[in-house]
């Protein structure tokens, strides 16, 4: 009696479409070498008590709860919050309308492109000590115009020092939002004008029914790096302002250089670069989060 053998055909493994997870092996290292390694000993800094030069003790929460019941940390957290709002409002709607006004076709906006691009090519301390030329009452914008309204101490008042602080930060970052909104728009369907113009649309219904519509991933990420951004703002305004008037400028990152160099406490400058870092990415989970949910509530409705 012969046995009759059953051959089944064998299952195919769909092949690996995507990279190797090894892939990512180095930017984890790196990830965990100059990211992760520094978090961790600035948080167990931020539990010592140091003043740089002799060896370190503990502290315990100490540096914490002085950092949190100090008057000028306070102080400082208040103005990274005006600088990061200020500077939302004056960034986000003149980049985007300089985005808008490059992307389209024509040589003189390419030449315009280029011109707006320069102020991110220098260096923030360059950038700090033109301006702070410029500003001075004594030989800056006044005496090259003339005009006595430029003769005011623009960087010395402190009702006017932290406005133009947030301005000088704009004249510099503005130029890469405008890269990115310049960069939506371009990705926009051309089509979509086209129509709009059949119906008898103008230049600013098209503006506000279609450009900002197809931009709004592209506002939420500028906004996202921009705000983020501005909790990370340090050499400009140390070397424009110092911080001062009085306190009039002294925001978190500076706070946090001035209590670590200048009166030499290592741990409380820690524990405000701890701050720092929960800052930033409790602000970016959450308009990362903001992102998903409008995705969402885009294709629910679709």
């Amino acid at each position: 009696m012969t046995e009759t053998l059953m051959v089944t055909p064998r299952t195919r493994v769909p092949a690996r479409t995507g990279p190797h997870p090894l892939m990512a092996v180095p930017a984890l290292a790196f990830f965990t070498v100059f990211a992760l390694l520094p978090m961790v000993g600035v948080v167990a800094l931020s539990l010592l008590r140091w003043d740089g030069v002799a060896a370190p003790g503990w502290a315990g929460l100490t540096n914490w709860t002085t950092a949190l019941h100090d008057p000028v940390t306070y102080h400082a957290i208040w103005l990274s919050v005006q600088v990061m709002a200020l500077s939302w409002l004056f960034q986000t709607p003149v980049s985007l309308l300089l985005g808008v006004l490059i992307a389209g076709r024509g040589r003189y906006r390419s030449m315009l492109g280029v011109m707006y691009f320069v102020p991110l090519l220098l260096s923030s301390a360059a950038i700090a000590i033109a301006f702070k030329a410029l500003l001075d009452p004594n030989f800056g914008m006044s005496r090259a115009f003339g005009l006595g309204m430029l003769s005011q101490d623009w960087l010395g008042d402190p009702h006017l020092a932290l406005y133009v602080v947030i301005f000088v930060i704009g004249w510099q970052f503005v130029p890469f939002h405008t890269l990115l909104y310049q960069a939506g728009v371009r990705q926009i369907p051309a089509q979509l004008y086209e129509a709009a113009r059949l119906d008898g649309a103008g230049r600013v219904r098209q503006f506000a029914h279609i450009t900002l519509p197809q931009l709004r991933y592209t506002i939420l990420t500028s906004s996202t790096l921009m705000l983020v951004g501005s909790l990370t703002y340090f050499d400009l305004v140390f070397v424009l302002t110092g911080g001062g008037p009085g306190n009039g400028t002294r925001i978190l990152a500076l706070d946090m250089y001035l209590q670590g160099f200048s009166n030499n406490d290592m741990g409380r400058a820690s524990t405000v670069a701890v701050l720092l870092v929960v800052a930033g990415l409790a602000l970016s989970l959450g308009l990362a989060r903001l992102a998903r949910f409008s995705r969402g509530s885009q294709l629910d409705g679709a």
